[in-house]
């Protein structure tokens, strides 16, 4: 084998094979840990509190969840379809779900949410869902299904606990706004266990009293399953199977007003009617009566400001025929024609004199202009124009001339300071080599006995160093 040429640039190797070794950029290790942490953890589920909630112009939301003894970035994008996004506040602890991964540009670690849940209520929030799932499916939850309230109820059934707030509510406004309404009450307890099968059972039994109510003409126009405000393990009751199968079932147009007015349960979506609060609910049911005994109350003076209006108006009416004819009697026609014919007259005497006064105008502005390119008056304009640039040319090649002629005289100057003649004028001097006249610049460039040649302003020296 011929052995290759080696140039001057063929140093060898330079770095032995037991030193050389891998060395990653920044962005290599950050995919590596990135990759890792995709493969290996993926998605998790992480319980922690919410804290530094930002929520930027473009709509993605990032937070910190933290415990005592960690913190952890997450970030929320805006394309994300999650409903629970208002469940997000500073403070408030949280059941997240998603994958885990690395903000490259930073080098850390964050975690991009899939699902947030308030801690304690995830199980019951999914059991919520399903049912609400099953029971829209099979029609429960139907808008065309659903029955008009009564608007002037007579007697109703009122489901719920009879310690409670609500049934103070209730009774409260029916008293206040329509005492005459007939209440049947059955009592149940509206939380805890078998709460559920005993509001069941009274809306089943106040069916069950209204059928034995038919024949003597004596029915129930609603039912109201109502219970204050809670948390959502306290309003479960309503949120059972065995509560909707009942409401749906119901004969009677049902009226579900439970908890406040951000608590929905299963019963609020079955029911026919749905009302924020009991409160809310008593009004609704006695709003149409309190609204008829106002407008009852307020009716005479609506009467007589009725006939006031009307007789107004009709007066308004005879008034606008009476101008309306005086606008077509003949004299005021004859007199808009006089007057016609005056405006006619003054335009016919205007118009010659307006013509005139435009001619003679216009004479007058060709008169200008004509005066304005009369050859003699040109021809000594330019004249004047030519004899003023000829003295602004003269002036300016007299300036530029002195101020060249002042430049060179300096320049001169300056070239004659630094000539030569001035170094040694000033009592410096030149030295050489006598022989070869090198300017000797450095005491070893002559020995012992070499001549050499000395100028000075005036006259030259000749030595011979020893």
């Amino acid at each position: 084998m011929v052995k290759p040429a080696k140039t001057q640039w063929d140093f060898g190797e330079l770095f032995t094979a037991q030193v050389t070794r891998r060395v990653l950029t920044v962005s290599e290790l950050t995919g590596q840990i990135k990759r890792l942490l995709e493969s290996q953890i993926g998605s998790v589920w992480v319980i922690g509190e919410v804290s530094n909630l930002r929520v930027q112009s473009s709509g993605h939301v990032y937070f910190t969840l933290k415990d005592a003894a960690a913190q952890l970035n997450c970030v929320l994008f805006r394309g994300e379809a999650l409903d629970q996004r208002e469940l997000l506040q500073d403070g408030r602890s949280v059941i997240v779900q998603g994958d885990l991964t690395v903000y490259e540009p930073r080098g850390q670690y964050q975690l991009v949410v899939r699902t947030i849940e308030l801690q304690g209520i995830g199980a019951l929030q999914i059991k919520f869902e399903q049912l609400k799932r099953k029971l829209a499916a099979e029609g429960l939850f139907a808008q065309e299904r659903k029955r008009p309230i009564p608007k002037y109820p007579q007697r109703i059934g009122l489901v719920t606990s009879p310690t409670g707030a609500a049934i103070r509510d209730v009774l409260h406004v029916v008293r206040k706004r329509n005492p005459a309404l007939e209440i049947v009450f059955v009592p149940c307890r509206v939380q805890g266990d078998g709460a559920a099968e005993e509001v069941a059972a009274a809306i089943r039994l106040l069916n069950e009293f209204n059928r034995t109510l038919v024949p003597v003409g004596r029915v129930l126009d609603l039912i109201l399953v109502t219970r204050g405000g809670g948390s959502i393990e306290d309003l479960w009751a309503f949120n059972e199977e065995v509560v909707a199968r009942a409401i749906f079932e119901s004969a009677i147009p049902v009226i579900s007003a439970v908890g406040h007015e951000i608590d929905f349960t299963i019963s609020d979506f079955v029911a026919d009617l749905r009302a924020p609060t009991p409160t809310a609910a008593a009004e609704l049911i006695t709003e149409a009566v309190n609204a008829s005994r106002k407008f009852v109350t307020d009716a005479p003076g609506l009467m007589a400001l009725r006939v006031r209006r009307r007789l107004a108006t009709e007066a308004e009416l005879v008034q606008q025929l009476f101008r309306r004819f005086e606008r077509v009697h003949p004299r005021q026609r004859l007199n808009e024609l006089l007057q016609q014919l005056d405006d006619l007259q003054l335009d016919l005497a205007r118009v010659p004199k307006q013509a005139v006064q435009t001619a003679q105008l216009n004479c007058r502005n060709l008169a200008v202009r004509l005066l304005r390119f009369y050859p003699a008056r040109v021809l000594k304009q330019r004249a004047e124009r030519f004899v003023q640039c000829r003295r602004w040319l003269q002036e300016r090649c007299r300036v530029l001339l002195r101020a060249k002629t002042d430049r060179l005289s300096g320049l001169h100057n300056r070239l004659r300071l630094l000539g030569p003649e001035q170094v040694l004028a000033r009592g410096y001097s030149i030295t050489t080599d006598a022989a070869t006249g090198a300017i000797l610049r450095d005491a070893s460039q002559v020995r012992s006995g070499h001549r050499i040649k000395t100028k000075l302003k005036k006259g030259v020296l000749f030595s011979r160093v020893e």
